[in-house]
């Protein structure tokens, strides 16, 4: 099979016949294999009925519903463990995507060789309270995760070689950073593609603010697992390490100053006043980096431990066996 299109919705009963169609009609005027797979994310709406109704008239359209509403995350691991194609392309259900860029972006994966092409709103129709938090997060991911060549992580129109949504995990609200989870597999061949976006024909938005705050979270999280999931003690024995130096050699000064003045006290027959080092704040500060020390280090230990005795300690990112 030449092409999965991949479509997470809640809620888009009034969008899916028109979505639907439109991609039909794509696939057939460039003569591909294909298969729509729409996961609907435990709508309300009859959006379920309405995907009954349109694989019945249509074989290549498949459908998964969810019980109840787990998140476009989650819609889409269900539907990438799903996908058969060579090329899966995902695509929002709302028609602000256009399908009209299914085969350049196909053309980009089979042709040019790419691991992951995302597509780039280069000219937005959201408000400002939407377009501006996203460019923050953008600047934000493209710092953290070192991939520089992309304006638009959380554009849900993109393209995959198959073997990527095979090897990654997407959950939570990491949907936003498949690129940087692709990274992180060993998938290193990403690009972008400047693609249309449309103004909503249907309904509204289905998401508020909190999904910055989760959507930071989960970047943290990504950064954290990528670069110390198998080997955490360098993380945390690092930062332990530093933090019980900088209490002990605090201690160290506090009890060679009260010392220092001591001696000059006696053999200058001086009164130069001192504290007594449990008097100085500096000694309360030491002692809690070197209990911090401790704990942060015996935290790697464990996470150690853990990492060690895990299901997948071995498991690694095989791209080719003879």
């Amino acid at each position: 099979m030449d092409i999965s299109v991949v479509v997470p919705l809640y809620n888009e009963v009034e969008s899916l016949p028109e979505l639907t169609s439109w991609i039909s009609q794509v696939m057939l005027d460039n003569h591909f294999s294909y298969e729509i797979i729409l996961v609907d994310d435990g709508s309300n709406d009859g959006s379920w009925e309405m995907i009954h109704k349109l694989s019945e008239g249509n074989s290549h359209i498949k459908g998964i519903r969810f019980r109840r509403n787990y998140g476009k995350s989650a819609a889409l691991n269900t539907g990438f463990a799903k996908a058969e194609g060579n090329v899966v392309i995902t695509m929002d259900a709302d028609l602000q995507d256009s399908p009209d860029e299914i085969p350049e972006l196909y053309r980009r994966i089979t042709v040019e060789k790419y691991d992951l092409v995302s597509g780039w709103k280069a000219k937005r129709h959201d408000p400002l309270t939407k377009t501006i938090p996203t460019k923050l997060f953008n600047s934000v991911t493209r710092r953290m995760s070192g991939i520089h060549n992309l304006h638009d992580f959380n554009c849900g129109l993109k393209a995959y070689r198959k073997a990527v949504v095979k090897n990654i995990e997407v959950y939570g609200e990491m949907h936003r950073y498949i690129p940087v989870l692709a990274k992180w597999a060993g998938f290193t061949k990403i690009s972008e593609q400047v693609v249309e976006h449309r103004p909503r024909k249907y309904g509204k938005t289905k998401f508020g603010m909190s999904r910055f705050v989760n959507g930071f979270l989960d970047l943290l999280s990504i950064f954290f697992v990528g670069k110390f999931g198998k080997r955490p003690m360098h993380f945390f024995g690092t930062m332990g390490v530093l933090s019980f130096l900088v209490g002990f050699f605090s201690i160290v000064w506090i009890i060679a100053e009260k010392l220092y003045l001591i001696h000059e006290n006696e053999v200058n027959h001086t009164h130069i006043q001192y504290r007594d080092a449990t008097e100085q704040p500096l000694f309360y500060i030491a002692l809690i980096a070197i209990v911090i020390g401790f704990q942060l280090f015996l935290t790697g230990f464990v996470s150690e431990l853990v990492s060690r005795n895990g299901s997948d300690r071995n498991r690694y990112q095989v791209d080719e066996t003879i």
